[in-house]
C-alpha cells in the first residue's frame, strides 16, 4: 500500500511531467535537502548553490524520462547531485592539467561514487526495504514514525531495516573486493 506522502509526491511528479511549470512544487519540496547534500561535500557556498541549480536544471530536463518506481524523488535528485559533483571535480582536474584530482578531491570523488553506487543498490531492494531505508536515513524518521506510515509494528520495521542493511553491506563488500 502506497503511503499518502508517496501518493502526493507521485502526483506532483506526474503534474510536472505534463506541465513543466509545476516543477516548482517539486523544487520547493526538495531544494533544501539537495543543497544540504551538496554543501556537505562542497565547502564553498557559491559552488554549492551553483551545483544545486545545475541539479534542478538537469532534473527538469530529464523529468519526462523519470519513471515512478515507489522510490522517493529525492533519491533520484541525490543521484543527479552525486554525478554533478563528480563531473565538476573531473572538469576541474582537467582544467588544472592534472592527470587525476588532488588527493582530497580524489577521496571526495571516491566517496561520491560510493554513495551513487549505494543509491543504485538501494534501488534494487524490495520496495518495503527501499522505503524503510529512505525514510530512516534520508528523511531521518524514527522507527515509530515509519511503522505508523507503513501500518506495521516497530519490530517489523526493524526487521526490514536489518535485512536491507545486511543486503547492502554484502553487496557493497562484494563490489569493493
Amino acid at each position: 500500500m502506497e503511503s499518502r506522502l508517496h501518493t502526493d509526491e507521485r502526483l506532483l511528479i506526474e503534474a510536472a511531467q505534463k506541465d513543466p511549470r509545476r516543477f516548482a512544487d517539486l523544487y520547493e519540496a526538495h531544494v533544501d535537502r539537495v543543497y544540504a547534500f551538496i554543501a556537505r561535500r562542497i565547502r564553498d557556498r557559491a559552488d554549492a548553490e551553483d551545483l544545486t541549480s545545475d541539479v534542478f536544471h538537469q532534473a527538469l530536463a530529464k523529468l519526462p524520462q523519470f519513471e515512478w518506481r515507489g522510490v522517493p524523488f529525492a533519491a533520484w535528485l541525490y543521484r543527479i547531485a552525486a554525478n554533478t559533483i563528480a563531473d565538476r571535480w573531473q572538469r576541474a582536474a582537467r582544467e588544472a592539467g592534472e592527470a587525476a584530482p588532488e588527493e582530497s578531491a580524489g577521496a571526495a570523488l571516491e566517496e561520491t561514487e560510493r554513495r551513487a553506487m549505494l543509491f543504485q543498490l538501494v534501488d534494487r531492494l524490495p520496495a518495503a526495504q527501499q522505503r524503510v531505508i529512505h525514510e530512516r536515513f534520508v528523511e531521518q524518521r524514527s522507527i515509530r514514525e515509519i511503522a505508523q506510515g507503513l501500518e506495521r509494528s516497530e519490530g517489523a520495521v526493524k526487521q526490514l531495516q536489518l535485512r536491507a542493511l545486511e543486503t547492502l553491506r554484502a553487496q557493497m563488500g562484494g563490489t569493493n573486493g
